[in-house]
């Protein structure tokens, strides 16, 4: 396995940038170091719980069943079973990258895989509980009232924008 410099471009960026910015400002280089090693340590927390979960995903779902309620013939179901997952889901957004490559290999349409990265992004139950106690409750309905359709259109909107032939000669980046 060749490792190229390439794939760690922006990792490169950040610790140039530090090492640059150290001699003018080492307190603030000091934070971003600080800064850039926490958020380094938070996803490395969070990936493999994501990988055994893609694991599980891979051998416990079969395809028929990715296919027949988000795959391309699953209508307005799909959306409501992608919004369902998006809405149940735990954890920060760049976590559903791999769940919804996994989708989409096993068979979901894009429209769906949009649906629920937006719905894993701004429709949660515990944001909704949250955001209905400290702002109010219209306040998080009028939100979610407003969200849903937007995100519901993205969803269409990217699919009838990106054709399917594209999807396709895109490299698989997760088994590079």
């Amino acid at each position: 396995m060749k490792v190229k410099l390439v794939d760690y471009r922006l990792f490169l960026v950040v610790l140039a940038a530090n090492l640059l910015l150290y001699p003018w400002q080492p307190a603030t280089a000091r934070l971003s170091a600080l800064n850039s090693t926490g958020f380094l340590l938070e996803v490395l927390s969070i990936v493999p719980p994501v990988m055994v979960l893609m694991g599980l995903l891979d051998v416990w779902v079969p395809r028929r069943l990715v296919e027949s309620h988000l795959g391309p013939d699953s209508g307005a179901v799909g959306a409501g079973v992608a919004m369902l997952l998006g809405t149940a889901a735990a954890g920060p957004l760049y976590a559903a990258f791999p769940v919804a490559v996994s989708l989409r290999k096993k068979g979901a349409r894009l429209a769906n895989i949009v649906i629920f990265l937006g719905t894993w992004g701004a429709i949660k139950i515990p944001m909704i509980l949250m955001e209905s106690s400290f702002i109010s409750l219209r306040f998080a309905l009028l939100r979610l009232l407003l969200t849903v359709p937007c995100i519901l259109a993205c969803g269409y909107l990217m699919e009838r924008l990106l054709p399917e032939q594209e999807l396709q000669a895109q490299p698989d980046a997760v088994d590079a």
